[in-house]
């Protein structure tokens, strides 16, 4: 039996076979890589830019210049006019001749019943091709538009009164409202020969008021009749939509930002505020702005907010009241610390006098309270190296700075065990810090051999009850001898 080679398709631009290395999918048909470009400018194509129509390949440009609508504004943007086909991008194939050199063979297609098959192409359509559109089922090749024969889908299809379907622009084009502001954007000019021929429609200017309504009962603005179609509802009345508009800026309104005034108008929220609102400070555009609108500056001075409230004014009970000035304090104003009540004006520091909060107020051990600045000045530790920067930090194995022992200047020594372990006065909340032989003072928390400062991360607790860092708590307590030195090999005795 002789050889026969398989039977690969043929490219519609070349005619020559299409192997699966090279091959482009576009249509229904396969393409050369190379082949699958725009058949007007020439533009090399993929799948997010091309477009088919009739067997030929453009680009989404020159399809919509070949086969899209014409006419003002359909150009490159609102109000412009294009009627260009691409003719000059021909070359020499002019005349509507096809520039493939393949062979399109026309489909056999089996003819339905009447009334049953593609409502295009009257042939029988099967499940795998199905495009539905009208209650009736497509073939996916004849699924375009009626007009400019753009392929559709079910997002972009509006089905005609003529039967036949089109895309969005075309349908507009065709069976859309004509006139000023159809167009492609608010203001252009639809001016399409479906409907107008070579005019434009003429702009009119429509007389709200020229059919009169009885007394009472027409557009409160203008007393004309008020129809369905162009009524808007505001103070149980009926407006023409053309004269609901604020009665002193002409703004155009809608059912959220129109305000009934009492004088039976309609206002913007802008002058209704301005007209009919609260004036004086802070009521303007927002906190701390005055208003000024029909009020005198004696007015304004007389209005404008100032109260100094006196603490003291309503003693409390000895021990009840404010800390600082002794008077009583109320829900409204108390700010708590240390357990007591403070009035918010008085909740300042003591020394800078600054206004604090929970986060910034530090309680001293003189019962009062402090910015973090003053509290580390009067009761933080003290000596080279707490100071601003730059600090001194020697690098030898021995401390050159002589640290002084810092104890607080006033109060008493607490209770054996109860105090700090170092230096026996109190600890308070705000300079505590934690270790297994209790609680020391930020200040004292350093190691007992080298005064370097610690945390939880270096701290090691030593079996006399002092604190270590890890370099002298290894040289005091660690194992000793030939390995546990520096570095392998080493000797160390200390």
């Amino acid at each position: 039996m002789p050889f026969k080679p398989a039977d690969n398709p043929k490219c519609p631009k070349c005619g020559k076979s299409v192997y699966a290395a090279e091959e482009r999918v576009a249509g229904g048909l396969k393409w050369h890589k190379m082949c699958f470009k725009c058949g007007l400018c020439q533009k090399l194509l993929d799948s997010t830019n091309c477009t088919e129509h009739e067997g030929e390949l453009y680009c989404k440009v020159c399809h919509a210049r070949k086969f899209g609508p014409k006419g003002y504004g359909f150009g490159g943007g609102a109000g412009c006019l294009s009627m260009d086909t691409g003719d000059h991008l021909k070359g020499e194939n002019a005349g509507g001749l096809r520039t493939n050199g393949a062979c399109m063979e026309s489909r056999v297609i089996a003819k339905a019943p009447p009334g049953e098959g593609c409502p295009r192409c009257g042939g029988c359509v099967y499940a795998a091709e199905q495009m539905l559109a009208r209650g009736k089922a497509w073939h996916r090749e004849c699924f375009k538009c009626g007009d400019c024969q753009k392929r559709l889908d079910s997002t972009n299809c509006c089905e005609g009164p003529d039967k036949d379907i089109y895309c969005k622009v075309c349908y507009a084009k065709k069976f859309g409202p004509k006139g000023y502001g159809y167009g492609k954007g608010a203001g252009v000019l639809q001016s399409d020969p479906y409907a107008n021929g070579d005019q434009a429609p003429k702009t009119t200017v429509i007389d709200t008021a020229a059919i009169q309504a009885p007394p009472g009962k027409g557009c409160p603005r203008c007393g004309g009749a008020v129809y369905a179609a162009e009524q808007v509802l505001a103070k149980g009345r009926e407006w023409h939509r053309k004269c609901f508009k604020c009665h002193d800026c002409s703004k155009t309104l809608d059912s959220i930002i129109a305000c009934d005034g009492p004088d039976n108008d309609v206002y913007c929220k802008t002058c209704y505020g301005k007209k009919w609102g609260p004036h004086g400070y802070g009521f303007a555009c927002g906190s701390g702005f005055l208003q000024t609108d029909g009020l005198s500056e004696d007015e304004i001075s007389a209005n404008r907010p100032f109260y100094n409230p006196d603490t003291t004014s309503i003693k409390a009970p000895k021990g009840q009241g404010c800390p600082r000035c002794g008077g009583m304090v109320f829900a409204a104003e108390q700010q708590l610390a240390k357990g007591t009540m403070w009035h918010k004006k008085c909740f300042n520091c003591a020394e800078c006098h600054r206004p604090l909060d929970s986060m910034l107020a530090c309680d001293g051990p003189d019962k009062e309270i402090h910015c973090r600045s003053c509290y580390a000045k009067l009761f933080g530790p003290r000596g080279f190296g707490y100071g601003h920067a730059p600090t001194l930090v020697s690098t030898d194995s021995e401390p050159t700075v002589t640290y002084t022992e810092q104890l607080p200047f006033t109060g008493q020594k607490a209770a054996k065990g109860q105090g700090c372990p170092r230096c026996g006065f109190p600890v308070y909340a705000a300079e505590k810090m934690n270790s297994k032989n209790g609680t020391w003072h930020r200040r004292c928390f350093s190691c007992a051999d080298c005064h370097r400062s610690l945390d939880s991360t270096n701290l090691c607790d030593g079996p006399n009850g002092e604190i270590y860092c890890r370099g002298c708590y290894g040289r005091n307590f660690g194992p000793k001898g030939v390995g546990f030195g520096l570095g392998a090999g080493t000797l160390t005795m200390a």
